[in-house]
C-alpha cells in the first residue's frame, strides 16, 4: 500500500506521523511510504533519515496526501480539506466532538476517516490516546507552573514554597490517566494537591497510589464550588469519550478565584471543561479572564515533539500495519481498531460522534 505522511500544519506542532524506524518497519513489510520533505525536522528526524528507513520524500503536500493511507498526527486543518477524497484512509487524532466544520468536511468528501483518540480495548482504555495523556498531564504542571511566574501574568506563587512558606494548591479535575500524571508533577514539586473525580473505584485506586498525599474528593457541584477559589492552578483533566467535556467550572465561580491564578484545560481539545476556556496556539497559549490566566492549547505535546513523536509511534504503529495490510478490512478482522472509525463513505459511524451530531446521521 502507499502510505503518505504528511508534514503537520498546527501552529508550532512539530510531531510527525512516522518515525524513520516506523518508515522502515512498513517498507520491510513492502510498503511504499512517502513523506513531505522535512516534515520530521521538528522532531529530530532530518530527510537523510527517512530516505535511509526506505521512504521517498516529496516537496508538496499534495504528493504526500494522494495515497491510499494518510498517517498524522493533528485533525486536517482548513488548508488540507482540499486533499480529503473518497477512497482515502486517514488515521489521525480528530476529537469531531469539537468541530463541526471538520466534520461535515469529512462527510461531504468520503474519506474513512479512524481516529486515535477512539481505539478502545474491551476494558475501555484508550491504547492511542494514553501516551499523549501521560504527556499533557506531566505537561499541564510544567506549564501551569511558568505561568504562575509574575513575569509570564501569574500570582507569582512558587507550587513547593520553602520553609516558613507555605506551598501553592493544585486543583485537578478529572482522575483519570491526565490527572494522575498531573498529580504526580505537583507532589514531586511539593504542591498541595485535590484531585476531584466522579468515579469512587477511580479515587479508592488512587489513594493506593498517592495515599495521604493528595486529597481526594469525590467531584460535585458543592466540592468544585469548595475547593477551585482557593486553587493557585486550576487544571482541567476530563475525559468522556469521543463527546465534548463537561462544563465543570462556571464564569461566576473563575470570577471567585485569585488574580493571577492559572487555569490549564487539558480537555479544552474536547471543547474544554472551563466556562472561560477557549482554544489558543503554542505561539499565544495564555489569555487573561476575570483576572485569570487561561492556558488552552490542543496540541500541549507537541511542545516536546522528540519523546512525544516516538511514545505515539510505539503505540500506533501496530495499527498502521493493520491498515497497511489490510486496507479497511483490517476493521473487520480488529474490533479494537474499528472502534476508531468515525467516518465512512459520507456517513458518521462512531455512536458517540452521532448522538453529538444527530442532524448529520
Amino acid at each position: 500500500m502507499e502510505i503518505g505522511v504528511p508534514k503537520e500544519t498546527k501552529d508550532q506542532e512539530f510531531r510527525v506521523g512516522l518515525t524513520p524506524s516506523s518508515v522502515r518497519v512498513l517498507v520491510e513489510q513492502r510498503h511504499s511510504v512517502f513523506v513531505e520533505k522535512e516534515a520530521g525536522l521538528g522532531s529530530g528526524f532530518s530527510d537523510a533519515d527517512y530516505v535511509g528507513a526506505g521512504a521517498t520524500m516529496v516537496p508538496l503536500a499534495h504528493d504526500v496526501w494522494n495515497r491510499e493511507l494518510v498517517v498524522k498526527v493533528k485533525e486536517p486543518l482548513t488548508s488540507e480539506y482540499e486533499f480529503l477524497r473518497k477512497g482515502q484512509i486517514l488515521f489521525t487524532y480528530l476529537h469531531l466532538a469539537a468541530n463541526r466544520t471538520l466534520t461535515e468536511r469529512l462527510l461531504e468528501s468520503g474519506v474513512s476517516a479512524i481516529a486515535y483518540e477512539t481505539v478502545e480495548l474491551p476494558d475501555r482504555r484508550l491504547p492511542l490516546l494514553t501516551p499523549m495523556s501521560i504527556i499533557a498531564g506531566r505537561l499541564s504542571v510544567q506549564f501551569g507552573t511558568r505561568f504562575l511566574e509574575r513575569q509570564q501574568g501569574g500570582r507569582g506563587v512558587l507550587l513547593g514554597g520553602i520553609p516558613g512558606v507555605k506551598p501553592g494548591r493544585v486543583v485537578i479535575l478529572g482522575g483519570g490517566v491526565v490527572g494522575t500524571e498531573a498529580a504526580r508533577m505537583a507532589i514531586g514539586m511539593g504542591a498541595q494537591v485535590q484531585i476531584l473525580d466522579v468515579s469512587v473505584d477511580r479515587l479508592s485506586y488512587l489513594e493506593t497510589i498517592f495515599g495521604s498525599r493528595v486529597e481526594l474528593l469525590y467531584s460535585n457541584s458543592s466540592h468544585i464550588e469548595e475547593v477551585v477559589p482557593n486553587a493557585d492552578l486550576l487544571i482541567g483533566a476530563v475525559l468522556v469519550l469521543a463527546k465534548r467535556a463537561p462544563i465543570l467550572v462556571s464564569r461566576e465561580l473563575v470570577k471567585h478565584m485569585r488574580p493571577g491564578s492559572v487555569i490549564v484545560d487539558v480537555a479544552v481539545d474536547q471543547g474544554g471543561c472551563i466556562e472561560t476556556m477557549r482554544p489558543t496556539s503554542h505561539t499565544h497559549p495564555t489569555y487573561v479572564e476575570e483576572g485569570v490566566v487561561h492556558y488552552g492549547v490542543p496540541n500541549m505535546p507537541g511542545a516536546v515533539p522528540w519523546t512525544a513523536t516516538q511514545a505515539l509511534n510505539h503505540s500506533t504503529l501496530p495499527y498502521v500495519a493493520k491498515l497497511a495490510n489490510g486496507g479497511l478490512a483490517a476493521l473487520e478482522r480488529d474490533p479494537i481498531l474499528a472502534k476508531g472509525l468515525n467516518v465512512q463513505n459520507h456517513h458518521l459511524i462512531h455512536p458517540a460522534v452521532q448522538e453529538v451530531f444527530p442532524d448529520l446521521v
